[in-house]
């Protein structure tokens, strides 16, 4: 059984920073794509940025692309979202998911809340 596991979320000012982490032991990490998703009430989860096995293909939604970054360390099985200058209507849940082929595992999400 996968397991991903979210932390780092929490209630910041807008224009703060974050960062988010992502533990996934236990399975085969390196072969995993992993993605940084965000959902935020009433509306769909969206794709937040994307890095491939070794990093060397990473991907940003048009709205964070500057202020959001994206790492991994396969040695700690984890991948990490530093996310700069955070705005109120970036306020969601932010899941980590882990894809290889066709299986996708998800973890159960952070709350990141940005509010004055």
């Amino acid at each position: 059984q996968v397991q991903l596991v979210e932390s780092g979320g929490g209630l910041l000012q807008p224009g703060g920073s974050l960062r988010l982490s992502c533990a996934a032991p236990g399975f085969t990490f390196v072969r995993y794509a992993m993605r940084w998703y965000r959902q935020a009430p009433g509306k769909e989860r969206e794709l937040v940025a994307s890095i491939t096995t070794t990093g060397g293909r990473i991907d940003y939604a048009d709205p964070v692309k500057g202020r959001f970054l994206v790492s991994r360390d396969n040695a700690k099985s984890a991948v990490y979202l530093q996310m700069n200058s955070l705005k109120p209507e970036e306020t969601a849940v932010y899941y980590c998911n882990a894809h290889y082929d066709w299986l996708d595992y998800w973890g159960q999400g952070t709350q990141v809340t940005v509010s004055s």
